[in-house]
């Protein structure tokens, strides 16, 4: 018989350092999650992604205290001040620029998060970076 699922959680934390500290482990708890397992899971499985990078997590659980978790890539942003050696983007952005980014830098931010984008082709997915580059008053040169 199929485990009956309960709800799904949405959580962004950071890669490799999940603990039970909040906000993990409040928002984890009332939900009648085992906190400790799942730390001990996210952090195996985000061993290979840069530590401390916000990783975006989709917890599904079940009705017999069981969980399963998507982890998904870092957001496109972190990529990009990642990239830009920024600490955050422009304050007004259109009117200000934060700093800039190369065509070739947009395109291995868009072939690293190609499997969470909306996008059927490499071009299509760069699209989506740049959207996300001038809304944060990065330009593209």
């Amino acid at each position: 018989m199929a485990k009956k699922l309960i709800g799904k959680l949405k959580l962004q934390v950071k890669a490799g350092q999940a603990n039970p500290s909040p906000p993990v482990g409040p928002a984890l708890g009332q939900r009648g999650i085992n906190i400790m397992e799942f730390c001990k899971a996210f952090n195996a499985k985000t061993a290979d992604i840069e530590p401390g990078a916000p990783t975006p997590v989709v917890i599904s659980y079940y009705q017999d205290k069981s969980f399963t978790m998507d982890i998904k890539t870092p957001p496109a942003s972190y990529y990009l001040k990642k990239a830009a050696k920024l600490q955050s983007g422009s304050k007004t952005p259109g009117r200000a620029t934060a700093g800039t980014v190369t065509v070739a830098q947009v395109k291995e931010i868009a072939e690293a998060k190609m499997v969470d984008l909306n996008a059927t082709d490499i071009e299509g997915a760069m699209q989506i970076i740049l959207g996300s580059a001038r809304s944060m008053g990065i330009e593209v040169k």
